[in-house]
């Protein structure tokens, strides 16, 4: 089996196992395909490689993000560059999932991003917050100025943890959360809490 038909064969298990899951499914062969289709269909949802022949997935992610951002991008790929993963979050993606992650992890990381959360791979989210903690004592506090409450926050919403967990680890009330997850993403001006995580980075590595 030569390499487009493998790419294939998991693509087709990915759509057979969504199905059964109650997505409908559409297909695109690249980068343009995808915004073609996604312009046509208007989906909710769509998932993206980054290695994509053509127009980069990190490109096509970033029209469709310009253009529909109602639709929830997922990115799904080998890479664990951090460079493609800040790129394709800050690109407009949702959601960074690893094609070596097991079935059901990929088919939940899916559904997840369906129901509107934003997520990382374990993997990935433990290389930006120890890039975080490794970078501040160098440079400080991060740019716009977050307080110390919000930090500890954000660090926890790096590490994938819900508003409940949060408020578990800090003693604080879920509500308290809820008012501190709003005001980190209004000060790093970003929409979600991936996008959150990623813009702390780049704010505390410049």
């Amino acid at each position: 089996m030569n390499e487009a038909q493998n790419i294939q064969t998991i693509r087709d298990m990915y759509a057979a196992f969504l199905t059964r899951r109650g997505f409908e499914i559409a297909e695109a062969a690249d980068g343009r395909q995808a915004l073609e289709q996604s312009f046509t269909l208007q989906p909710d949802l769509v998932v993206m490689d980054l290695s994509l022949p053509g127009m980069s997935g990190i490109e096509a992610t970033s029209r469709l993000a310009n253009s529909h951002p109602q639709i929830a991008v997922v990115v799904l790929t080998v890479m664990t560059d951090e460079a493609d993963l800040i790129d394709a979050i800050l690109a407009g993606a949702s959601s960074y999932l690893l094609k070596d992650a097991s079935l059901d992890d990929i088919i939940a990381g899916v559904e997840s991003a369906a129901r509107g959360e934003s997520i990382i791979a374990p993997q990935l989210a433990g290389k930006l917050l120890r890039r975080i903690r490794s970078r501040r004592g160098e440079i400080g506090a991060p740019r716009p100025q977050l307080t110390e409450r919000e930090r500890e926050v954000l660090e926890l919403m790096i590490e994938g943890r819900d508003n409940a967990t949060i408020a578990a680890r800090l003693y604080i009330s879920q509500n308290t959360v809820k008012h501190h997850v709003a005001a980190i993403l209004d000060k790093l001006d970003v929409d979600n809490r991936v996008q959150a995580a990623v813009r702390a980075v780049r704010g505390w590595m410049t």
